[in-house]
């Protein structure tokens, strides 16, 4: 009912000169799209009240409510062209006007965890890119179309949400950043059963993929008010430190039916390990750190293994965010199964963590990233003394049209729960492992003719690492010069 209206949306903003690619196609029409499901959710408020026979207080005042700038009606309904503002008002507006009262709700919001202050997070943290006021008009007159009462219509937004995202994720490295595939995703998820009353973590949340995924796992699982609450407000938490993907991951959860998405804006590297109590650990964690990232050295005074490689921090934050019995599942380079520097990192995990499963997902399974990954499936409390890899092998290359499907991890999940042997599974006990460099490198010994070699782009990759780790050494050193 709605594809053509996204597609004509961003038709719109592929004529506007401030927007080039599928990120800020994402951007933009998010924002306008967010203020269009507060207007939604407004009037839907109002109108239970008033059966209620009770007063609805609107979040968003008289003067900057959508029904007035955005899209005006005749009494009769219809659009209401001659109110309207449009060309460089609609722009001055916007700019001028709208913009900063919707950041003012950040300081005006009576806690971080309502939807007020997330209005004010969001528009803190972009910036209106519509130069021409004609184009944002035909862009608001389409968005006024979207319809955000129904679970169906909520249900469709959301996957076509989903699909803009993958497209983003597609178009290139940046925009690959923030989307994991979700076949991959909800088999991890199915891996570590997330229940309802578990607090769920992701510290590099992305566009909340993993946070949606599992929502939309554990909603099946609720049997009353109080466990929609409970999922709603009490479940899900993340991080993130990057605006856009920020604002993406709010509007994504929304859209999945989370009203007040509970997404911080920052680094969750920031803060020292040894400043994360009990009281803020986690039942379980869903995460995909970003790829070959570096961090500046104050990060890595952070954590007690120091990295240049940003995920082997993020696995450390992991680590020590998980409660006693929590359950991890994190995307990681396959490099980190072998390379020298992780040897420390490696022991750790296998000490203080039960690395049960090893799921090795084949070369592609990132579009346009070109790194090999692994999935670790681990359970704090208790040392490794068996890990079950999993060699998976769809029997095709691939690619933006034969990408993963959940078909691809049926054989995974039906052996994984009981770790059992097969031509694309085994078992390694940590008691054979190199004692010293703890070398975990993915080696089926059902196939004898394999060898073990680093594939051409982990290197290259690696390489690209070290020399953005290098640029910011020297941007640091002549910072302080």
């Amino acid at each position: 009912m709605f594809e053509q209206t996204f597609r004509n949306i961003d038709g719109v903003l592929r004529q506007e000169a401030g927007c080039t690619t599928e990120l800020d196609y994402t951007e933009q029409s998010s924002w306008i799209m967010f203020l269009k499901y507060l207007d939604d959710l407004e009037k839907d408020r109002a109108m239970r009240a008033d059966l209620e026979g009770k007063t609805y207080s609107y979040i968003i005042d008289d003067k900057h409510r959508w029904s007035v700038w955005a899209a005006p009606k005749k009494s009769d309904g219809s659009f209401d062209h001659d109110s309207a503002m449009t060309g460089d008002d609609l722009i001055a507006y916007v700019n001028d006007e709208l913009f900063p009262y919707l950041r003012g709700f950040k300081q005006r919001a009576s806690s971080p965890d309502t939807i007020e202050y997330k209005i004010g997070e969001i528009f803190s943290e972009i910036k209106n890119k519509f130069g021409s006021g004609y184009s944002l008009r035909d862009a608001l007159e389409l968005t006024d179309a979207l319809r955000f009462g129904s679970q169906a219509e909520k249900h469709e937004l959301s996957e076509l949400y989903e699909a803009k995202i993958k497209r983003m994720g597609n178009a290139g490295r940046n925009g690959g950043e923030y989307y994991t595939p979700r076949p991959l995703i909800r088999a991890m998820i199915r891996v570590v059963q997330p229940r309802i009353g578990e607090r769920i973590y992701d510290g590099a949340v992305g566009s909340a993929g993993f946070l949606c995924e599992a929502f939309e796992h554990m909603r099946a699982q609720a049997k009353s008010t109080a466990d929609l609450e409970t999922l709603q407000k009490r479940t899900f938490s993340g991080v993130e430190k990057k605006s856009l993907a920020y604002v993406i991951a709010i509007m994504n959860m929304i859209l999945h039916g989370i009203e007040a998405p509970n997404i911080v804006h920052d680094n969750s590297l920031g803060r020292s390990l040894s400043d994360i109590q009990p009281r803020d650990q986690v039942d379980v964690i869903l995460a995909n750190p970003p790829f070959g990232g570096s961090e500046r050295r104050e990060i890595q005074q952070n954590f007690p293994i120091r990295s240049g490689e940003t995920a082997y921090l993020f696995l450390q934050h992991f680590m020590r965010m998980l409660k006693p019995g929590g359950r991890g599942a994190i995307v990681i380079k396959n490099t980190m199964l072998s390379n020298g520097d992780a040897a420390a990192l490696r022991k750790e995990l296998l000490a203080t963590c039960n690395l049960h499963t090893v799921l090795d997902c084949p070369q592609g399974t990132f579009q346009g990233a070109g790194v090999k990954t692994v999935v670790l499936f681990f359970e704090k409390g208790a040392p490794t003394r068996d890990i079950w890899f999993y060699q998976l092998s769809p029997g095709r290359s691939l690619g933006k049209t034969t990408a993963l499907t959940d078909d691809d991890f049926a054989d995974f999940l039906s052996l994984q729960p009981t770790r059992a042997d097969s031509l694309k599974s085994w078992t390694v006990k940590v008691s054979d492992l190199n004692q010293t460099t703890f070398d975990m490198s993915v080696r089926n010994p059902n196939c004898a003719d394999e060898v073990a070699y680093r594939a051409p782009e982990d290197i290259i990759e690696e390489i690209m690492a070290l020399d953005a780790e290098s640029a910011d050494i020297l941007r640091g050193i002549r910072e302080l010069l």
